[in-house]
């Protein structure tokens, strides 16, 4: 069965090292608290708001392992009053894990992006 996980992190700055940390926490706890391996990852899209131009955020995924999971980043809708320095993630991951069991990320200041479901 295949499942998307959702998740985001606040990044502190536009800078190369605090994107790879705040991404590198972000794809550890999504696979830490489902427990999954990159064996059960099918693929990954990650977003950035438009001011986080730095780095791209996948290169923390490979850095983590990820070499054969297919990544790919993309720039985020420029919304006005929109939470600033975001990345965004969206997981498509092979599981017998019931939906509701799914648990999805929200870190640092992105939690209050879905406070319905951050935990």
């Amino acid at each position: 069965m295949v499942r998307a996980i959702r998740g985001a992190v606040q990044i502190d700055s536009n800078d190369r090292e605090a994107i790879l940390e705040g991404v590198t926490e972000l794809v550890s706890e999504v696979m830490e608290r489902n427990r999954l391996t990159t064996d059960e990852v099918i693929s990954v899209i990650f977003t950035a708001t438009p001011d986080l131009t730095a780095e791209f955020p996948a290169l923390a995924a490979r850095k983590l392992g990820f070499h054969d999971v297919p990544l790919i980043c993309a720039s985020e809708i420029d919304v006005p009053g929109a939470l600033p320095r975001v990345v965004r993630l969206m997981a498509h991951v092979a599981t017998d894990r019931p939906r509701q069991q799914i648990q999805h990320v929200y870190l640092r200041g992105a939690a209050a992006l879905r406070v319905d479901i951050a935990q």
